[in-house]
Order: structure tokens, then C-alpha cells, then sequence
């Protein structure tokens, strides 16, 4: 065989085994993703915070059939929150109703005077919640969702995959006024799942208080 067809032969031996190398890689890598993305979405479901109002414990592992899980992050002494308190019972009202399970989230509860389990529970009653309050002590859930501002929303919906945020951000876009609000991201959000489309956009920038991370 001549000199350049043996060159041939062997640049195409080593590229075969190249693109098997390239292939392994690839699959190796896909593997990985997924074992992450269950161990992800394992952790989500294990955590487990408890109800300022009724004192029991919710985790999403108990609403596996619903259409979303609503979480929505609040605490008593940001200013914002105040603002959207009639909004987030309105949503509540409409939308509970409809197969979605809400609950709001203090990121602050038992950080000092005026967050602590009574002062929760005394709002709730004062504002007629009639969704969970819960108490993120060791803010776990604020952490692992990334949850930065209050309020912020985020809706978790449970697929074959697992669970996974499908919306994360503002409740609207005009924290001052209900009426002024053009763009309410979290009604539209719910309303996309419910005609089971992705919302879109799947995520927004929450304006408010800063969450005090310990």
C-alpha cells in the first residue's frame, strides 16, 4: 500500500476513535445532568418548613397533583410586602380554586422583634390568608430557590422529571398600585399553566425589600 493511503487509513482509524472518545464523553455528561437534576429536585421535595398559622408542616411532596405549588415571599416589616398583601389574597381566591396550592414564605421569621411566630400568625389572621404562612428559619427554601427580593414569587410545578420552577419574579410590575399595574407577570404565569402552556416570561425581576440572608 502506498505511503499516502497508509496515511489515509491511519488519520481515519484516529478519528473514529476520536468522535467514540467524543460520544463517551458526551453520554458520560448527560448521565451526570440527569443524576443532578434528580438529586435537585429530591432535595426541593425534602425540605420542610412549618405553618405559622396552623402550626403543621408543609412540603411539596403533599401536592404532587396539583397544577402548581405558589410560593410567594414575604415578611411583615418590609414596606413592599404591605403593598401587595390584598393582590396576593385576590390571586389566592381565584386561582386556589383552580388546582393551584398557595402558601406565603417568610424569609425573616425569627429574625428579631416583630417577625416571629405570633406576629406572623396575628397577620395572617388580621389579613383573612387563608393560605399557609410559613416560617423559613433557617431560610432553606429562600437559599435553595435563590429568592433574593420580598416580595418575589415562584411557582413549582411537578413533571416526570420532578419538580421545577417554571415561573420566578415580581407578582406585577407596579408595586404602588394594583390599578396602575400593566403587566401582572404572576396571573399571566398561572394563566399559561392552566391552558398548558410554559409560562412566558418564565422570569422577572422582583422589586422590594432585600432578603437578609444569615
Amino acid at each position: 500500500m502506498p505511503d499516502f493511503c497508509t496515511g489515509i487509513v491511519a488519520y481515519q482509524a484516529l478519528l473514529v476513535n476520536t468522535m467514540k472518545k467524543a460520544l463517551r464523553i458526551l453520554v458520560f455528561g448527560l448521565v451526570c445532568l440527569h443524576l443532578v437534576g434528580e438529586a435537585e429536585a429530591q432535595r426541593l421535595s425534602d425540605i420542610e418548613l412549618q405553618d405559622a398559622v396552623s402550626g403543621e408542616v408543609f412540603s411539596l411532596k403533599e401536592y404532587r397533583s396539583s397544577k402548581a405549588v405558589v410560593l410567594i415571599f414575604s415578611s411583615l416589616g418590609c414596606p413592599f410586602s404591605k403593598l401587595y398583601e390584598a393582590r396576593i389574597n385576590k390571586l389566592y381566591e381565584e386561582y386556589a380554586v383552580q388546582g393551584f396550592v398557595f402558601a406565603m414564605v417568610n424569609p425573616h421569621a425569627g429574625q428579631g422583634s416583630g417577625e416571629s411566630l405570633a406576629d406572623m400568625a396575628d397577620r395572617a389572621a388580621q389579613k383573612g390568608y387563608l393560605m399557609p404562612y410559613l416560617m423559613d428559619t433557617e431560610q432553606k427554601m429562600t437559599r435553595y430557590l435563590e429568592v433574593t427580593k420580598i416580595p418575589e414569587a415562584v411557582v413549582i410545578s411537578n413533571g416526570p422529571t420532578g419538580y421545577s420552577v417554571v415561573y420566578k419574579g415580581a407578582i406585577d410590575n407596579n408595586p404602588q398600585s394594583a390599578e396602575s399595574a400593566q403587566m401582572k407577570y404572576l396571573e399571566s404565569a398561572l394563566g399559561n399553566i392552566l391552558a398548558r402552556k410554559n409560562p412566558s416570561p418564565a422570569s422577572t425581576r422582583a422589586v422590594g425589600c432585600n432578603v437578609r440572608l444569615q
